[in-house]
């Protein structure tokens, strides 16, 4: 059943496409040169939007009177290899840093260093209680090397499949992400962690698997916190292949049977993992930027809005000699967004709940500025009401949907689908489930915790264009996605239309101020992952 509109629900103020423009040109200008954190760019962004939000008559969010969270980041790099190998009983595997594997690392070591490590298969390396499904049936896996397939056990199952649909067919689940699999291979105590890289299954080519080229980033953690995994990775397709053969084994086949929830690991007798690998490594001090205007009679309960303002710095010129990669859309327009809906929220009645505002740091370098929050909030999680995310909106004119990300997870969609339809517009699920995109966006560490979300993402499915339709749409997907994604060209220019972006930003404008003036706590549908964390603190928000 949708939820019933608020009484004390005001309109939301009309969102001005030329201030969301003024906005994005400053911040994408070369001026602020990329955004990266912890360079002079990240400076003049955070006192940029200081000053916004400042003038727009929010307070600061932070601890003691501050308007920033201090996000403390590791920044490592792997120098070339002394060894990187697999040994086997009758010659050895060479492996090739950006050839045919891509590691890095989140542990601050001088040295990565296996020695003489045994390899095992863990098949998708699930581990979900609630799907009655575990992939290490309690294999010991200390100071060994596992090796996961991508995606979820279901993702290439047959229709007949015992396992069809159990991890939501195509639609990707948390389990079937790269990150959470690095994550289960810590808790299990591995040394290392290999994903065998598939281009469908992982949503990518190779290209993207090794563009990090060695590097990587974490929040910093106390040594008690740190990772069992020295290093990280993928593995080409090719020698994923070549190793299971050295073992006498078949890899499809074994692919196959980590589809039973049957599966057992299974060793590759006579394998040894050997790799002997420099690494600089340096913190970097970034910044979480929090304003926040206090609710009125429950200031204790707190709706979120968020977007991140990171990119990517200054990299190698493009045809037009642009060096910055200032990520115009990505995430400029989303932080050009929060300001109007502050500017519209601060202009009307006070709001019974808090709310706050939250400029995240770097996202583009695995969402950890969020998730540094979300580990060190500063208002309780219990009582966050909903965590509203926008990273990335169409730029190709008004639209007739609107793209939903994360279909069936939560009680959010059917306030987006009501409200939608007061714009005439109807919801279209996002085209690509088995991507995972709605586990890559800042607002997923929060999900993690329990807090209900929404994430607003043009790239996740083709827009009904007014004009062009969904061919259109797709287009506008094509072109940004296939030639300026968090590239130079992400770039403001006189060809871009808001007026479909700004139907998605009034949306979530309404939906935000809708639950900061009422009693209502949304939540997570049955059958989702984050249900049972946010039903544990349910006695809370009673």
């Amino acid at each position: 059943m949708l939820a019933a509109v608020p009484q004390t629900a005001i309109a939301a103020p009309a969102i001005d496409p030329a201030r969301l423009t003024q906005t994005v040109r400053t911040l994408a200008s070369d001026l602020f040169e990329g955004r990266a954190p912890g360079t002079r760019g990240e400076d003049r962004t955070i006192g940029y939007l200081v000053s916004r939000f400042e003038a727009l008559g929010l307070e600061p969010g932070g601890k003691d009177g501050q308007w920033v969270q201090q996000v403390p980041l590791l920044h490592t790099k792997l120098g070339a290899p002394r060894l990187l190998r697999f040994a086997t009983p009758k010659a050895e595997i060479a492996l090739t840093q950006g050839g045919n594997v891509h590691l890095s690392t989140v542990r601050p070591d001088d040295v990565a260093k296996i020695a003489a490590a045994p390899v095992v298969f863990v098949g998708y390396g699930v581990k979900a209680s609630e799907r009655g499904w575990d992939d290490f049936k309690g294999v010991d896996l200390k100071g060994k090397v596992v090796v996961f397939l991508v995606n979820d056990p279901d993702f290439a199952a047959g229709s007949k499949e015992p396992v069809a649909g159990k991890f939501g067919g195509r639609t990707m689940t948390y389990y079937g992400r790269w990150t959470y699999k690095f994550e289960e291979a810590a808790r299990q105590g591995a040394i290392g962690a290999l994903i065998v890289h598939d281009t469908a299954g992982a949503g990518y080519g190779w290209n993207v698997a090794i563009s990090a080229g060695g590097e990587n980033y974490d929040i910093v953690r106390k040594p008690e916190n740190l990772t069992s995994v020295a290093l990280q990775g993928w593995l080409a397709a090719p020698a994923a292949e070549s190793l299971f053969a050295a073992a006498g084994l078949d890899l499809a086949r074994l692919s196959r049977d980590a589809r039973s929830s049957g599966f057992k690991p299974i060793e590759l007798k006579g394998l040894r993992f050997d790799a002997d690998v420099p690494v600089a490594h340096e913190q970097v001090m970034s910044h979480n930027v929090l304003a926040r205007l206090p609710g009125a009679s429950r200031p204790d309960e707190t709706v979120m809005y968020g977007a991140h303002w990171d990119a990517y710095g200054a990299g190698k010129p493009d045809a037009q000699g642009r060096i910055y990669r200032a990520g115009a859309n990505d995430d400029a327009l989303g932080i050009a967004a929060l300001i109007e809906i502050a500017r519209g929220m601060t202009a009307g009645p006070r709001p019974e709940r808090s709310v706050l505002f939250a400029a995240w740091t770097a996202e583009e370098r695995g969402l950890l500025g969020s998730e540094y929050y979300a580990a060190n909030p500063i208002y309780p999680l219990e009582k966050t009401v909903a965590t509203l995310d926008i990273d990335i909106l169409q730029t190709a004119g008004r639209a007739r949907d609107v793209v939903l990300v994360g279909k069936g997870q939560g009680t959010l969609e059917d306030d987006l689908a009501r409200v939608a339809a007061t714009q005439g517009r109807r919801v279209t699920p996002e085209s690509l489930p088995e991507r995972g995109l709605f586990y890559r966006a800042d607002h997923f560490p929060f999900a993690k915790r329990g807090v209900p979300v929404l994430l607003m993402m043009g790239i996740a499915g083709a827009s009904d264009l007014e004009q062009g339709g969904a061919a259109a749409g797709q287009a506008w997907i094509d072109r940004y996605t296939g030639d300026c994604y968090h590239q130079a060209c992400d770039a403001w220019g006189p060809d871009w239309n808001l007026d479909g972006a700004v139907q998605d930003i009034e949306a979530m404008a309404i939906i935000g101020d809708e639950l900061a003036r009422s009693r209502r706590w949304p939540g997570w549908k049955t059958g989702s992952e984050f249900k049972a964390v946010r039903d544990a603190s349910e006695a809370v928000r009673r």
